[in-house]
């Protein structure tokens, strides 16, 4: 892929997620990043002072050399900053939209241009190169604007192309899944401080566990419910602790979690 310097509209937590993920693996220089907020200058200091990457105030700077121009601002901000962006742009940027909710298709009419445009969705885990990223293209993309968003987030974990209807989905999904997780990781460590293990104990306990199970759904043809039996044996401990489970509904509140958080995705695409 072409070597393209990048520019990042927004400077909130996906945002770090994703230029940590970049500089760690060494595909992008620090010098190659530019980035921009709103009015955060500390935000801005921090971020240079941590990775090396530049801090811009304004646009203008921030967008002038780069190839590609990744949006990850605040939804609800999403109309101010693409509008105040589209002055600046030329037609051959690539922009590459990682808001949620938001269209290819109002983001093409914000900016009033035919610049290509893909629309991504990484996760928080791009920090350390384990993003599970979803994408899709807008009107003016080709193929290879697909691919050059491929291999970007390949640099910072898995990459699934999809349909862009399926983006809501795949917010409430993968894009908010690791809250999910940290969910369920907190409760477990709760209850095992609460049975008198150590904090650190039950850290490095849970995390094992959980990336033990993450792995064996990953490297195995098994599904979920098959692995999860050949665990709970008959009258065994596990069997004793997912009937408690079942007894919370804890499958039909995940079920509905991540029902409310496809609908919230749809919800803010609709806020402008």
């Amino acid at each position: 892929m072409k070597k393209e310097k990048i520019a990042f509209i927004g400077a909130g937590a996906m945002a770090e997620a994703i230029l940590e993920g970049l500089t760690k693996t060494n595909r992008w220089h620090p010098s190659e990043i530019t980035v921009k907020n709103r009015n955060n200058n500390e935000r801005l200091k921090a971020l240079q002072d941590k990775y090396g990457v530049t801090g811009v105030n304004a646009i203008d700077d921030a967008i002038k050399d780069a190839g590609i121009i990744i949006l990850a601002v605040k939804p609800k901000d999403a109309l101010y900053a693409v509008k105040g962006l589209a002055p600046f742009i030329n037609k051959e940027q690539l922009l590459i939209s990682v808001m949620a909710g938001i269209s290819t298709e109002k983001i093409t009419e914000w900016i009033a241009k035919k610049n290509p445009v893909i629309r991504a969705m990484p996760n928080t885990s791009a920090s350390i190169g384990h993003s599970a990223t979803a994408l899709s293209k807008g009107a003016y993309a080709s193929e290879t604007h697909v691919q050059t968003s491929i291999e970007l987030f390949k640099t910072i974990g898995t990459v699934t192309h999809v349909a862009e209807e399926k983006l809501h989905i795949v917010t409430g999904l993968s894009g908010s899944g690791p809250a999910y997780v940290y969910y369920i990781a907190e409760a477990m460590q709760k209850a095992a401080e609460e049975l008198n293990l150590s904090h650190e104990e039950a850290k490095t306990l849970i995390s094992q566990t959980l990336l033990g199970a993450s792995l064996m759904l990953k490297h195995t043809t098994e599904s979920p419910i098959s692995l999860r039996k050949k665990v709970t044996s008959p009258g065994g401990t596990t069997e004793a602790g997912i009937d408690k489970l079942d007894q919370y509904h804890v499958q039909d509140a995940f079920s509905a979690c991540i029902k409310r958080a496809v609908k919230r995705s749809e919800e803010l695409g609709n806020i402008h």
